[in-house]
């Protein structure tokens, strides 16, 4: 019997061996990934870093405090439609958007440094290598690394070094001992300063911009702060010198807060919804250009959601003592210490962002409550599934609507990712059928078919639109003004002052916070009155 066996599996490896031939198949091996060279101390001084996937601000920053720790680093641009095409060429079927565009945008910079620099291949791949994060949960992303070397060698750069940064390891990164990038306590402080600093210029462009009186002056300030917090960072300087001129600097920008915007947040996939080029149809911009204001959610949040994670799942793994064995499970562990130390980190960031916030003149900006996005996210949405923003998102449109936070959610996520379309297309409609008064909707991206898109953006903008003229008005009654009485004071007109939060407009908001009174109600009465009898006249 076995040696019949054998005898048909030589049969059919000598036919699949012919076949092959014929086929012109025979010389071909599937792609495997060798162990990538290291980056080794010695390689410090000659080596350039190149990074990004964050918004433009927060890759500025990031360069900034790297090249202050000694490292030669480059951020490169926002991805757009060439690394799109770039990206689709050389990378398998069946990817995301962001390894599309992200690699697409790696090959692209690689070209230029060949075709228009006129540096060698040898020179490239010895000089240069790509630092990306890893992602959690059933995120595709987070495999991608040997898809990226993979396109790498078929674009003409075999051997190019892909170092992987994951989210979840912290400081236990897998850098080796003689590694050059060492990722130790400075490095990440230095990290986290730039996205915190990063996270309060984008907070306060989207809140000052669509209110300037003069078109890019809220622009020219932050690219001017930019500069001022690069090179802080770069010489390792104390940043409160930096701040103030930032906080002058943005202080001198006209706005006028009369003018009645929609709120719209946008929330989703951290890469779809964070990035600022095409991957995303250049959404935040496009918001604004139709009159909206936009609310982004920062990096200092995930940072957040990644500590409460950890929080979460060490206080499950204590009750399962069987499993672990120890007294509160996690045998060899201490599991009371992590939760400490997890609480301090959390604390910490925060107590660290308000005080660069009060500095910057960023007023009146609260980071989530982690356990209260939970609470209301928990009886729609699993908080142990960590798949996109897990139950974040979930949990953001509820208190949007509950707390009268924005107008309007869009919820943008690449084409083909499975844990936010879940969300999204499925749990997110039953909580509109539970919450009626939201405007919430969520978009696919695949890098074409924009006027689509932005069709219907346009749609629900305008039922954005009458809801936040609604609360103007309302605004207005309640405090006994009209648009031609309403007082034009500082709470139009500070760049940097914050409405005490009543509903989502900011304009409703200011007149919120202005005096009202008796002889002001009854006026608006009186002149509403008149006009009625001027009307049926």
């Amino acid at each position: 019997m076995a040696t019949e066996k054998k005898k048909l599996e030589d049969e059919l490896r000598l036919f699949q061996e012919e076949q092959e031939k014929a086929l012109g198949l025979a010389a071909k091996h599937q792609w495997f990934d060798p162990v990538p060279r290291r980056f080794l101390a010695k390689d410090k001084a000659s080596t350039t870093i190149l990074f990004g996937g964050l918004t433009m601000a927060h890759d500025y920053l990031v360069e900034g405090a790297l090249a202050g720790l000694g490292y030669r680093v480059k951020h490169m641009d926002c991805p757009d439609s060439d690394s799109l095409r770039f990206g689709k060429e050389f990378g398998n079927r069946g990817q995301c958007n962001p390894t599309y565009f992200t690699v697409g945008n790696l090959i692209k910079y690689l070209h230029h440094l060949r075709d228009v620099e006129g540096k060698s291949k040898e020179e490239i791949i010895g000089n240069y290598l790509f630092v990306t994060s890893g992602s959690c949960g059933p995120c595709r992303f987070g495999t991608y690394v040997t898809e990226y070397r993979k396109a790498l060698r078929d674009a003409g750069f075999d051997g190019f070094r892909v170092l992987l940064f994951q989210q979840t390891d912290g400081l236990k990164q897998a850098t080796g001992g003689e590694s050059a990038l060492k990722l130790d306590t400075s490095f990440f402080v230095s990290f986290l300063k730039a996205v915190l600093l990063g996270d309060i210029l984008n907070a306060l462009g989207y809140r000052i911009r669509p209110y300037e009186v003069e078109e890019g002056s809220t622009d020219a300030a932050l690219t001017r702060c930019k500069q001022l917090l690069h090179d802080a960072l770069t010489r390792r300087k104390n940043l409160l010198p930096a701040l103030i001129r930032c906080r002058k600097e943005l202080q001198a920008v006209r706005v006028d807060r009369t003018k009645v915007r929609p709120k719209v947040s946008i929330i989703g996939e951290f890469w779809a919804m964070t990035t600022e080029g095409d991957g995303n149809y250049q959404l935040q911009r496009f918001l604004e250009n139709e009159g909206a204001e936009v609310e982004v959610q920062s990096v200092t949040a995930w940072i957040l959601f990644l500590i409460w994670a950890g929080q979460y799942d060490t206080r499950k793994r204590m009750s399962l003592r069987e499993a672990d064995s120890g007294r509160h499970g996690l045998k060899g562990k201490n599991p009371a210490l992590r939760l400490r130390m997890l609480t301090v980190a959390d604390v910490g960031i925060r107590v660290l962002f308000q005080t660069y916030a009060r500095m910057f003149g960023l007023r009146g900006y609260h980071l989530p409550d982690m356990e209260e996005i939970a609470k209301v996210a928990h009886d729609h949405y699993n908080n142990q599934l960590r798949g996109g923003e897990g139950h974040m998102e979930v949990g953001k449109l509820i208190l949007n609507v509950v707390k009268r936070k924005v107008n309007m959610t869009i919820s943008v996520k690449p084409f083909g990712c499975m844990p936010s379309s879940g969300v999204s297309d499925g749990v997110q409609s039953l909580i509109t059928e539970k919450y009626p008064d939201a405007i919430f909707l969520p978009i696919e991206t695949t890098g074409d078919g924009a006027i689509n898109v932005y069709s219907r953006v346009q749609m629900m903008l305008f039922k954005a639109k009458q809801a936040a003229k609604k609360e103007f008005d309302e605004a207005l009654a309640k405090k006994g003004f009209t648009e031609q009485t309403l007082p034009r004071g500082r709470k139009f007109t500070d760049p940097l002052l914050a409405s005490r939060h009543v509903v989502a407009s900011t304009a409703a908001n200011a007149v919120y916070g202005m005096p009202g009174g008796f002889f002001n109600r009854l006026s608006f009465r009186f002149k509403k009155r008149e006009m009625e009898n001027l009307n049926q006249a």
